[in-house]
């Protein structure tokens, strides 16, 4: 008779044949009752709504959301597809918000359907579903993302409200700017007579620099027998920011991103001090804060370590053939890798203090610091030689968080760019907020981006003479809801105000 282990095992199995598939839910009849049950029964199912269920880990804490949140988008493909089939597409605004690579769980999905129900579908964690009984766009004007039908999106830009301008100005500035020129978007509004809407549309692409595309849209209307009369759905200019004819929405996403978040950030910060021309103190300074940011960086990411070993990992009393125990401690790998890591950023502050641009400095040396940082996990056998050879290759989801980071491509054609604007940034406090934050809503690596955002931080600290900070793993709930609100709300001034207080009142 198998025992209690060998039968999971084997249910095991059954839900792996899935995940190989790619599929993140299951129906009741897709799989057979008495497998279903185990696998609820032992964490590795949870139930969505009668007759689906989403594949979890049994180590998750009740009511923690990742499973639902990495999930989410799967689920709702599948479930959409099954009642609807090919008959169903996003609403325009959501359809823009994903063709600008945004990929924020909402609180509710609206679809358009056929059939659909006008109703509401209750979901996990105060989420749902509103199919709505709507014509859907032309074959033609829709598109595929990841398993979504949406609109393609000319056809969006001209089917989305005014409000979607106001609501979500980052991604529709991020859209408008990929727009090579006005053909897609003239050829839908003559043939749809949209006047208004033309109007709209060139006030948008005028908002932020794109005059030629605008005055293009104006005269073929007004050829066409059209009066339009151009209006800005924007209401507010971003006047740093400056157009250019780049193909990639991410890169436009980041940099329209750091200059609506720099306006928000000097009021919240404390002055730079008087430029520090002792360097050798301020890195005895350094040195000396070494074990309290140790513990608290590597408490906030779950590692449970004590200030003895770091003692021992600096003082090299640390040793694997020695000690089994530390040999075998994923913990203790953690603890030598920031050791190495922190050694070499410390090179790095130094020649920020020395006058190098503190955006070229990260820029050059964060590869090495990511490497110095995971190097002993890689010699123990922990993880793959190959994790050190540059930035993730695949999909990464952040523990509790509605917002899902870039997808892996994307990540290369964002991280130049966030260079470049860390490199061109004059204002001390902006370098220190948005280099961490915006380090981490990129989230180019599979682990250790928490880690690398606060190393990072603190070299655009010594940029500004402030003294290296320590995030107090007291603190960590609302450290992270800050940087929830900024990656899920685009509001930057509670990651300030927390940088801010934590210069005010340094932890010790």
């Amino acid at each position: 008779m198998a025992s209690p282990s060998e039968k999971l095992a084997k249910s095991l199995e059954a839900l792996e044949v899935f995940q190989r598939e790619g599929r993140t839910c299951i129906r009741f009849d897709e799989m057979g009752r008495t497998d279903r049950q185990r696998l609820i029964r032992n964490g590795f199912l949870r139930l969505v709504m009668r007759g689906w269920y989403i594949a979890t880990r049994p180590d998750e804490n009740t009511g923690e959301s990742t499973a639902w949140y990495a999930s989410f988008w799967g689920f709702c493909s599948e479930y959409l597809t099954e009642r609807f089939g090919t008959d169903w597409c996003l609403s325009p605004e959501q359809s823009l918000l994903l063709h600008a690579g945004n990929w924020t769980v909402p609180k509710q999905l609206l679809v358009r359907a056929g059939g659909g129900s006008n109703r509401p579908v209750t979901l996990l964690h105060d989420t749902s579903l509103l199919d709505v009984r709507q014509a859907l766009p032309s074959e033609n004007d829709q598109a595929m993302l990841e398993g979504m039908r949406v609109y393609g999106i000319d056809a969006a830009l001209i089917a989305a409200s005014p409000n979607f301008f106001v609501n979500h100005p980052t991604e529709a500035r991020a859209l408008l700017a990929i727009q090579r020129d006005a053909t897609g978007l003239l050829a839908r509004l003559l043939s749809g007579n949209h006047t208004a809407i033309a109007g709209r549309l060139a006030g948008a692409f005028r908002n932020f620099g794109a005059d030629r595309i605008a005055d293009d849209i104006l005269s073929a209307m007004r050829a066409a027998g059209h009066d339009v009369r151009e209006a800005d759905p924007f209401d507010h200019r971003l006047d740093g920011f400056i157009f250019t004819r780049e193909p990639s929405p991410y890169v436009h996403r980041i940099r329209l991103m750091w200059e609506k978040m720099r306006q928000d950030i000097p009021a919240q910060f404390p002055l730079p001090p008087a430029k520090r021309n002792d360097i050798d103190a301020y890195l005895n300074a350094v040195d000396d804060i070494y074990v309290t940011d140790a513990y608290h960086s590597l408490s906030i990411e779950g590692y449970r370590v004590t200030r003895d070993l770091i003692e021992r990992v600096r003082d090299g009393k640390w040793n694997p053939d020695a000690n089994e125990a530390d040999k075998a401690h994923k913990d203790a790998m953690a603890a030598r890798g920031y050791y190495q890591c922190f050694s070499v950023v410390k090179e790095s502050v130094a020649s920020v203090l020395k006058g190098a641009n503190a955006g070229e400095i990260a820029d050059k040396d964060h590869s090495t610091w990511y490497q110095q940082m995971f190097g002993p996990s890689v010699e123990a056998g922990l993880i793959e030689a190959a994790s050190l050879a540059g930035y993730r290759n695949g999909q990464v989801f952040i523990r509790g968080s509605q917002h899902r980071p870039l997808n892996s491509d994307a990540v290369r054609d964002a991280m130049p760019a966030f260079f470049e604007l860390l490199r061109s940034e004059p204002d001390p406090a902006v370098r220190i907020v948005l280099g961490h934050f915006i380090f981490v809503y990129i989230h180019p690596y599979f682990d250790g981006n928490g880690r690398m955002g606060r190393f990072l931080m603190n070299v655009m600290m010594a940029s500004g003479g402030y003294p290296w900070t320590v995030v107090p793993v007291e603190q960590r709930n609302r450290y992270m809801s800050a940087l929830e609100q900024a990656s899920v709300h685009q509001n930057i001034i509670p990651f300030a105000e927390f940088l801010a207080d934590q210069i005010r009142k340094p932890t010790k």
